[in-house]
């Protein structure tokens, strides 16, 4: 993987560049729309090339390990095989959804051991066979395996919960050293930054990242329930300590306004289940503000679901007809309004992009953000 800073706003830490990876580039800042067991809910591998413009995607490690399994995996060629995707891909270590379930996982120095929501059965997912099962699912960036405390939380345990995600980053590293790519390209390892919301504990962790010299870095354990404002405060924190010639990766953010202000902080690498989940549910991101589709208001309303945006999906379909699917309960309103929230994300980081080389992304950003949290 080869990572080129092209642009740095003059007015914020934003900056562009381009991350090269074997299966194409990407061009940063980028968001990565969620995958979780192989597919990005109700939108093809085609819809995401051509309308959403979507240029890497995200798998779950967690999820893909329970199914289909490494076995089908590997006999398949990897995901990109099974699933038909050819551009980058990525996958988290599934620490997040194990450590989700806390009714039903036990955390150890040697690893975390869990019982499957499918079906009950008993996993130990470790340090080392997590980058195992990376490496059969074969995504180019892979996850570290860290806890992700939840919040709030104690001091003591957010602290003895940093220094295991510590020891098992060493181990990830190692095992990942000692074991050649399954599919002849490379996998990039990102070390994740945990310490919840104590200012001392990120910055210890920032600085344990920063100094495993791995090719990426992600930021972990924001976007859950903190307040905005400490979420920013902590990821600025953590860009000024993570290399600025590495990217930034931070993990589960967020809505619109939260992008664009942690790319002004630095962060060149963003995901969230936001666009889909919302846009099952009859949400709307668009270029004028946030849409409940679902109000009476839009009955008649035959405009386009979005004409300023650049995807044939939001200019083709009206408001009227999207309100009317998700009345009747029809799955293609579903699908409609993933692609289209997808989309939006998408052109707003490349909006976010040009602001960024044309220097002027603070003053951008700003009416922006008053423009996208506009409740329509």
């Amino acid at each position: 993987m080869k990572f080129t800073l092209t642009s740095q706003d003059p007015s914020s830490s934003a900056r562009a560049g381009t991350l090269e990876t074997d299966h194409g580039t990407i061009e940063t800042p980028i968001f990565m729309p969620v995958g979780t067991v192989g597919s990005v809910k109700a939108v093809t591998q085609q819809q995401l090339n051509l309308e959403v413009k979507a240029q890497i995607i995200l798998g779950n490690t967690y999820h893909l390990y329970l199914r289909p399994g490494t076995k089908i995996l590997e006999k398949a060629g990897g995901l990109h095989k099974f699933n038909g995707w050819h551009r980058p891909m990525l996958t988290d270590s599934g620490g997040y959804q194990v450590f989700s379930l806390a009714a039903n996982r036990k955390i150890k120095e040697e690893g975390v051991l869990f019982q499957s929501h499918i079906d009950g059965s008993r996993h130990l997912f470790t340090p080392e066979n997590v980058m195992d099962t990376q490496k059969s699912i074969g995504a180019d960036i892979i996850m570290a395996l860290d806890e992700c405390p939840p919040y709030p939380a104690e001091y003591t345990y957010v602290k003895k919960s940093m220094e295991l995600t510590h020891r098992w980053l060493q181990r990830c590293i190692a095992r990942k050293n000692e074991s050649a790519p399954l599919y002849g390209y490379e996998q990039t390892l990102f070390p994740i930054v945990q310490g919840g919301t104590y200012t001392d504990l990120r910055k210890a962790s920032a600085q344990f990242v920063a100094d495993a010299g791995c090719q990426g870095n992600a930021i972990g354990g924001l976007s859950v329930g903190e307040p905005e404002a400490m979420m920013y405060e902590l990821c600025a924190l953590c860009c000024e300590i993570l290399p600025a010639d590495k990217p930034r990766y931070l993990m589960g953010v967020g809505t619109p306004w939260n992008i664009l202000e942690n790319i002004a902080l630095g962060v060149d690498m963003f995901d969230c289940v936001m666009p889909t989940r919302n846009g099952r549910n009859g949400m709307l991101f668009t270029t004028k503000g946030v849409i409940n589709i679902k109000n009476k208001k839009w009955e008649d309303d035959f405009s386009p679901i979005d004409e300023d945006l650049d995807c044939p999906t939001s200019q083709f379909y009206t408001k009227a007809y999207l309100r009317h699917l998700f009345v009747a309960g029809e799955i293609l309103g579903m699908q409609i309004a993933s692609i289209h929230n997808l989309a939006f994300y998408l052109d707003l980081v490349r909006r976010a992009r040009l602001h960024i080389v044309a220097g002027d992304y603070n003053a951008w950003k700003s009416a922006e953000i008053e423009t996208l949290k506009t409740r329509r």
